[in-house]
């Protein structure tokens, strides 16, 4: 008989799953979970939201859209329909993710949210708790675990001076919707990269008037060149060229059609954007319109703060502005730490140790999946990987559970 160490696993309801539990109801654990389907392994999804892709569907501003062609992400056996344009909408994606889940029968859990995971070595199986919004507590066992949180999982709220101070409404990026509201204010957006640029693209268009917070150096880039993703033409040439030249003829390119965007005060990094996004995991900003308004003086580029105080934020420089909101574009991180108690294979900031492309299996059964920094192509190429790997023992646990039932009806046989 299997035994477990700790008193508090008979606290709660226990469930055993005859294949992995995933960790994670967006695209990354959908992908995996349709993976799996194809390869005829059971698994659960669990889900702390009460809906699929809930980072996408309560997140996210109103007018985004894929940052990249459709092609390019598209999960596993699923291409996107026909009639969607080039860069799928929001609400396209999401319709997208839920036929996706319709297609494969994916059913996740939801509303269970994972209050720790963890292996336990007496027993050689992972253990999972979770909690409900009513309290009640569940702990699933299983031999694998696949954590598909992602590397957005949480909002970062920078500590700044005096924000508390402030007095004005202060929204985070993952709680705005339109700049209908601040229409006529004067709003600050801390972060220049593709959401800060967005977000005061958006405000601009609602007759707010956005400063924008560059503190440090980003890359810009066109989103197409010559009629062609950015995206698309570096991945051509990455199969003929190096890395560094890549990014050379990027930046000529780019400075060809945007100019010289320094003088907006907007600085570029001295390492090029793909070797940047590689090390650093630093995505380059893909204009969308944000650079027209920001040449025309309609979003002003401000340098980093030193301090709020009511109504108003001192800049790096010394100048003061009046402002009536803030939104914080101050991205996004991984909530792994706060509840997979392990520490071999994820770091400290919630991602795999191991670089792409080995940052997907661990030991013990346990895998990662949309931690690539590599987006929905990365998530899609680990989760073929993950299902493909776990299939493997999952078939030979099977073939070893025939033979030695077939032992057992011999023996009896026999008598």
């Amino acid at each position: 008989m299997v035994g477990f160490k700790d008193q508090e696993f008979f606290s709660s309801r226990c469930v055993w799953v005859n294949g992995p539990v995933i960790v994670g109801a967006g695209p990354s654990g959908l992908a995996v979970g349709a993976c799996l389907k194809e390869q005829g392994i059971p698994f659960v999804i669990l889900e702390k939201s009460d809906c699929i892709a809930s980072l996408w569907q309560k997140k996210t501003y109103d007018r985004l859209k894929l940052h990249l062609p459709k092609q390019f992400c598209q999960l596993p056996n699923f291409p996107f329909p026909q009639h969607y344009p080039e860069y799928p909408t929001k609400k396209q994606f999401i319709d997208y993710l839920e036929s996706y889940a319709r297609k494969f029968d994916i059913n996740p859990m939801f509303n269970e949210c994972v209050q720790f995971a963890k292996y336990d070595q007496s027993c050689k199986l992972w253990r999972v708790k979770t909690i409900s919004p009513s309290g009640s507590e569940v702990e699933y066992i299983c031999q694998w675990l696949v954590v598909a949180t992602g590397e957005n999982a949480e909002k970062v709220v920078p500590d700044i001076e005096g924000l508390k101070e402030f007095g004005g409404e202060v929204t985070h990026a993952c709680d705005y919707k339109s700049g209908e509201k601040f229409s006529g204010k004067k709003v600050l957006v801390v972060g220049c990269g593709n959401s800060g640029m967005e977000v005061s693209l958006d405000l601009c268009n609602h007759n707010a008037q956005p400063s924008l917070v560059c503190r440090s150096t980003a890359h810009v880039l066109p989103r197409e060149i010559f009629g062609k993703s950015i995206f698309e033409l570096a991945m051509f040439m990455m199969k003929w060229l190096p890395l560094w030249l890549v990014d050379k003829i990027l930046l000529i390119l780019t400075w060809f059609i945007l100019g010289n965007i320094e003088k907006y005060g907007l600085k570029r990094p001295t390492i090029g954007p793909l070797e940047l996004k590689n090390t650093q995991g630093k995505t380059p900003v893909l204009d969308i319109g944000a650079l027209e308004k920001i040449r025309s003086r309609k979003i002003n580029v401000v340098p980093g703060i030193k301090k709020f105080s009511c109504g108003t934020v001192e800049l790096v420089n010394g100048e003061k502005l009046e402002i009536d909101s803030v939104v914080l574009a101050t991205g996004y991180c991984s909530n792994v730490p706060y509840w997979l108690q392990e520490s071999e294979f994820f770091s400290k900031n919630g991602f795999p140790k191991a670089p792409f492309p080995n940052s997907w299996k661990g030991k013990s059964g346990l895998y990662a999946v949309g931690f690539t920094r590599k987006g929905l192509s990365g998530a899609s190429a680990d989760s073929i990987k993950i299902a493909q790997d776990i299939s493997k023992i999952y078939q030979e646990n099977l073939k070893q559970k025939k033979q030695k039932n077939s032992t057992h009806k011999g023996c009896i046989s026999t008598f």
